[in-house]
């Protein structure tokens, strides 16, 4: 083929790759043949009008793709084994039939859009990522890429930092009221989904029993299911987690593990009260049950001080407890932890490894570093503060709604980042209905273990946006709801 037949289309892309492209493009039609000859460099660079090594750099480009190959002192000729099935002037090749995979189960769990794709966005547990102090958080992290061990870097420790294990272990007794005896009861996780996963694959077998609220968190059924467990279902009352049910339930056997949020239960915010906590505790040590305490936004508590953990009086060492930096700093970060007994930490190190070696390590010693100067403490109290006035703000909204006679029913939480709020309204499809208007918000339906029945409670979620925009998402929901009643 001649330089002349080339032509380089005009783009703000470098010369050799365009040259590149354009012989690519002519092997591709068949114009140029496996086998052929090529032009010299010079002769290309002479009609191109470019220079030699330009010319170069787009022929060696071609041979490392293997469009081409080079001979010593014969120049370059088209690859006889293409990378292409066959040039459009080849003979045809039957057509090979496109692979069907056959899944183990379909797909348990996913999160079909993208939250930050809405304009108004109530996220049960989104924190207002514009008001995290990237700058300081900046500092720990070019801190722990200068100053940290190299040999943290190496594979290892898939238990996590040992330095931010006896941080989140310290917190935890200072904030939580849990008493690690040292890092070894302390495992860092790629997130509290990780670690619901990791719980569920060491002490799950097949057919095994896991209690769960009726209305819960989606991702730790599916984490649980998936691991082959059946789902029990406990029923919920105005108080919470049902005491009198769960006893019925355990009597009828083979329960391994109970799951709940006792602290703003997720999704109805309400706080488990002491007496049912005790209750349950010790019916899971006369059925040998072990109980997951999953506290998810611990911190975010406004009435008063929060219920110590169900962890921090554990004497038969029967709770696997975990938490999460999500709803701290940003889902982004990935740091969640897990608190247990020594033998269960170090089950889940070994499974762990299994998964992922290792964590992210840069990350994970910054925000060790972070909690080291006292920043992660100063940005938590910030944003009590500041969740707390969002929680007046969107109650004082929806009174008002009320006062206007709309039917909207709803306790004030003493903390969390979310309302659970009774709309006396089928709230099937509302969900995909706001979606095309820019609105996320979460519907009963979502939450639901077991049979589904009348569903009218919606989750609002207050943290994550400025009272501007809560205002005029929630005048777009209560326009969907009530505008054709």
């Amino acid at each position: 083929m001649h330089p002349l037949e080339l032509t380089l289309t005009k783009s703000s892309s470098p010369k050799y790759l365009q040259l590149a492209h354009a012989l690519r493009e002519a092997i591709k039609k068949g114009l140029l043949q496996p086998g052929e000859k090529l032009s010299s460099a010079r002769e290309f660079a002479k009609v191109l009008k470019v220079n030699r090594h330009t010319v170069m750099n787009a022929l060696a480009e071609l041979v490392a793709e293997g469009w081409i190959v080079a001979h010593q002192r014969s120049g370059y000729r088209v690859n006889q084994a293409l990378p292409i099935t066959q040039s459009c002037t080849a003979t045809p090749q039957p057509s090979v039939p496109v692979h069907q995979f056959e899944f183990t189960r379909p797909l348990p769990y996913q999160v079909a859009r993208n939250i930050s794709d809405y304009q108004y966005c109530f996220a049960g547990g989104l924190p207002d990522l514009t008001q995290f102090p990237y700058r300081e958080f900046q500092r720990a992290l070019v801190k722990s890429s200068q100053h940290s061990a190299f040999a943290s870097f190496h594979y290892g420790e898939a238990d996590g930092s040992k330095l931010l294990k006896q941080q989140v272990g310290e917190y935890l007794r200072r904030a939580r009221g849990i008493q690690p005896v040292d890092d070894k009861q302390v495992m860092i996780c790629n997130g509290s989904q990780e670690a619901l996963f990791l719980i569920a694959k060491a002490l799950l077998n097949p057919g095994d029993k896991v209690a769960v609220e009726a209305l819960g968190y989606p991702p730790a059924r599916a984490a649980f299911s998936e691991c082959g467990a059946n789902l029990v279902t406990i029923a919920q009352d105005s108080e919470g987690l049902c005491i009198a049910d769960f006893e019925r339930q355990l009597q009828l056997g083979g329960i391994k593990l109970v799951y709940l949020t006792p602290l703003h239960q997720y999704p109805t915010t309400l706080t488990l009260s002491i007496a049912r906590r005790m209750r349950l505790y010790q019916l899971a040590c006369d059925y040998n049950v072990i109980i997951i305490e999953d506290d998810y936004d611990h911190e975010f508590h406004y009435a008063c001080q929060p219920l110590q953990p169900m962890a921090a009086d554990d004497p038969a060492r029967r709770v696997i407890y975990l938490s999460t930096f999500s709803k701290l700093m940003f889902a982004g970060a990935r740091v969640g932890y897990i608190h247990g007994a020594r033998e269960v930490i170090t089950q889940l190190s070994g499974l762990k490894q299994i998964i992922n070696h290792k964590n992210d390590i840069v990350m994970q010693q910054a925000v060790a570093f972070w909690m080291q100067t006292g920043g992660f403490e100063r940005h938590l109290r910030r944003m009590t503060k500041l969740y707390q006035s969002r929680l007046i703000a969107i109650v004082n909204e929806l009174q008002g709604y009320q006062e206007l006679g709309y039917p909207i029913e709803f306790r004030v939480p003493d903390g969390g980042m979310a309302l659970w709020v009774n709309v006396h309204r089928s709230v099937i499809g509302l969900k995909a209905a706001l979606e095309k208007q820019g609105v996320y918000l979460q519907t009963e339906d979502e939450f639901v273990a077991g049979s589904l029945g009348t569903v009218s409670y919606i989750r609002l979620g207050f943290a994550g946006q400025d009272e501007e925009k809560m205002r005029a998402g929630l005048a777009i929901i209560v326009e969907q709801l009530y505008a054709h009643n």
